[in-house]
C-alpha cells in the first residue's frame, strides 16, 4: 500500500537501473511540464484511448519523447506503482527482458507489464503475484514506450 503523504512524491529510473525505491519530494522550483496522454491498465489491458492534458514532473525525469499516463489497476504494485500514480514514459519501441514497459496488443488494447522475451514469444508479467502473466506471439504485440519514473499525488490518486 502506498505511504500516506500530502505532499507529491516521485521514483525516478536511472538508465539501465531499476525503479528506485525511496521517495523523493517533488520540488517546485525544478519543474516541466510534459503531456499526460491519458490511463493505462494495470491489470487487465484497456482499450487505448488518448487524452490531451499535461502534468508537471521533475525535470531530471524528462528525456527525450517523454509523456505520462495515468495508472488505473493493481498489477504493478510490487514495483511500487499503484493505482493513481502517474508513470512517466520514454517512447521506445523495444525493451530489454524484466523492463517495466507499456504494451500496446493487438493494435488497440494497452498494459503496463514487465516484458521478457521467451522462446514462443513475449511474457508480459505483472509485478503482483495475484495475477496471472500474459502470453503473446510477438507478431501480436507493440512496445510503446518505458517507464522511467512515477509520481505520486496524494490529492489526485484513482
Amino acid at each position: 500500500m502506498p505511504s500516506p503523504t500530502t505532499q507529491a512524491q516521485y521514483l525516478f529510473r536511472q538508465p539501465n537501473l531499476p525503479l528506485a525505491s525511496s521517495w523523493l519530494p517533488i520540488d517546485a522550483d525544478e519543474l516541466v511540464e510534459i503531456p499526460l496522454l491519458g490511463r493505462v491498465s494495470a491489470g487487465m489491458p484497456i482499450e487505448a484511448c488518448l487524452d490531451a492534458g499535461s502534468i508537471e514532473v521533475p525535470t531530471r525525469m524528462v528525456r527525450r519523447n517523454t509523456y505520462a499516463l495515468r495508472v488505473h489497476g493493481n498489477s504493478m504494485i510490487d514495483c511500487n506503482i499503484f493505482d493513481g500514480d502517474v508513470i512517466i514514459i520514454e517512447r521506445r519501441e523495444s525493451a530489454e527482458n524484466g523492463e517495466t514497459a507499456v504494451v500496446m496488443i493487438n493494435d488497440q488494447e494497452v498494459t503496463l507489464k514487465k516484458f521478457y522475451i521467451e522462446k514462443s514469444g513475449v511474457r508480459l508479467q505483472p509485478a503482483n503475484e495475484e495475477m496471472p502473466p500474459i502470453y503473446l506471439r510477438n507478431s501480436d504485440i507493440q512496445v510503446l514506450g518505458l517507464v522511467m519514473g512515477v509520481v505520486r499525488q496524494p490529492d489526485l490518486a484513482a
